[in-house]
């Protein structure tokens, strides 16, 4: 079974599920928790929930399908077997082998898992008998949730404070734990220690979303998506209209002000449509996303009420909970995939020197470079005029030696030159001959970055001849500031006549002989 994606919706109104590339984002070390992992550990991120009081738990899974995990461990909701923190990413042995499908949390925390095979796993705080597992112990490692489940293939979970939801392929919904508002939809207000169908109205409906608040529940039967804060309900309409209700100590509705409201109220975004709303139990913070890409937030953000939707500039909701709500958490599973698109600067950067693709090459020092006419003559005024009625698809180049042209002719596909100091002198020597300003600019400041009292003297007389003045004036003061030693080395004893004139008639002017 594929991961469960959240519904957007089509030109029909009706649902369909989101692609994962949609959801190409992202950069999972917005979250604080994500400072303790390592470059390298964030690259082979795939999936990735934020969660906990302060959000200082974290749980992700790699390229390889390996389960680690990260934090402070409140109630062992690591799974780790322990209660002790950990800064270093520790792997989730017991669930080895395991896709995760779908994932959510409580404000123990508890956390309640899916599989891409339909099994369900919970662990973490149990007060509540939110677990599942029939007791009210905290549970140190996932255990598998059987009872009522056992021919089951569950799709998606929801946890609200301290109660559980799972939803599976036939449209049933299975409920459990904390039940003192009647979240678990039981009939009474008795906690529920292990999973139980949720029959009553939905008897013979088929339930398409789950969603949790913290003493709530929602299921969606008909075409709409449901989002539920810590004590408000987000609820997108088919239309693409928002409504909201519930507690608004923050401004977390978008009305405009703070008043609870008891019925479904609208909230105002933008006249674009709405495709996706935000929010999750542990924060008063709700944010959208419309149909043009312009993603919303208001509630409590960093400690203030915004009472009505305010326009950011994050291109995903994801965002706004990792840099806005209070703790810094994840109000969904993420699902951060590679990003193999490649902008039209890297295509070009991949496409330099490739002979399967070029329809030139330049013979330099009896080598090839392959190169793309049309891309010559776009970047360059030289190339625009030399192979305008150039039918030839071979180039013999003798001016410029074959690192210097190679690094050219790299420049105009990349905007950008790796060169040493040495042979940036001959590249600013092609700059000035092509009339390559920024070029020219480029390799002044490569040749600054690489000067040494060995190579100053051989660099300031390149900046001489080449006419680069900002250059000169440079190493002049570079020679200057280390003259007792560049006056020791071999580039000044062979240093030109008129330039050693020069220099020693500039460096009395500024009083570098002077006792």
């Amino acid at each position: 079974m594929e991961e469960e994606l959240p519904l957007f919706y089509g030109e029909s109104g009706k649902p369909v599920r989101a692609t994962l590339s949609s959801l190409k984002m992202l950069d999972v070390g917005k979250w604080p928790i994500f400072s303790l992992c390592s470059e390298e550990e964030l690259q082979l991120i795939r999936q990735a929930c934020v969660f906990g009081s302060a959000g200082n738990e974290v749980l992700y899974t790699t390229v390889n399908d390996e389960i680690f995990v990260l934090g402070t461990n409140c109630s062992g909701c690591l799974g780790l077997g322990d209660v002790q923190s950990t800064i270093e990413p520790r792997r989730l042995d017991s669930l080895s082998g395991k896709k995760i499908a779908c994932l959510s949390y409580g404000s123990g925390p508890h956390i309640v898992l899916a599989t891409t095979e339909g099994e369900v796993f919970t662990w973490g705080h149990n007060a509540y008998s939110q677990l599942g597992n029939g007791t009210t112990n905290h549970g140190l490692v996932p255990c598998h949730i059987s009872t009522n489940l056992s021919n089951k293939q569950v799709i998606e979970v929801a946890c609200g404070s301290y109660h559980s939801l799972v939803l599976t392929a036939d449209g049933e919904v299975f409920a459990w734990g904390y039940n003192n508002s009647g979240q678990v939809g039981s009939g009474s207000t008795a906690n529920q220690p292990i999973p139980r169908r949720v029959t009553g109205c939905l008897q013979n409906k088929v339930v398409m979303n789950i969603a949790c608040g913290q003493m709530c529940s929602m299921a969606v039967v008909d075409t709409g998506e449901v989002a539920c804060g810590y004590a408000h309900t987000l609820v997108l309409t088919d239309e693409g209209q928002v409504y909201a209700w519930g507690a608004n100590s923050y401004g977390q509705l978008g009305t405009g002000n703070k008043s609870n409201q008891s019925y479904p109220t609208p909230v105002v975004v933008e006249k674009d449509r709405i495709i996706e709303i935000a929010a999750c139990h542990s924060a008063h913070t709700s944010a959208a996303k419309t149909q043009g890409g312009h993603v919303y937030m208001w509630g409590q953000c960093r400690g203030q009420s915004v009472i009505l939707p305010h326009l950011t500039h994050f291109s995903c909701t994801d965002d706004v909970f990792a840099c806005f709500a209070t703790p810094a958490v994840t109000w969904r599973l993420l699902s951060v995939e590679p990003d193999d698109h490649l902008t039209v600067a890297e295509s070009l950067k991949r496409e330099f020197d490739n002979p399967d693709t070029a329809d030139l090459k330049f013979l330099v020092d009896g080598k090839y470079i392959y190169a793309h006419k049309v891309l010559l003559k776009i970047r360059c005024e030289h190339f625009r005029s030399s192979l305008e009625d150039n039918e030839d698809d071979i180039v013999e180049m003798s001016e410029f030696s074959y690192p210097v042209y190679r690094a050219f002719l790299e420049y105009l596909y990349t905007d950008s030159i790796s060169l040493s100091p040495e042979e940036a002198v001959g590249l600013l020597d092609l700059a000035t001959f092509y009339r390559e300003n920024r070029l020219k600019k480029l390799c002044q400041q490569t040749i600054k970055q690489g000067i040494c009292e060995e190579n100053a003297i051989a660099l300031l007389s390149a900046a001489v001849k080449y006419d680069a003045q900002d250059l000169e004036d440079f190493c002049f003061r570079f020679c200057i500031n280390h003259l007792t030693v560049v006056t020791q080395t071999s580039g000044f004893a062979e240093m030109d006549h008129d330039l050693l004139k020069n220099f020693i008639s500039k460096a009395s002017r500024v009083g570098a002989f002077k006792n």
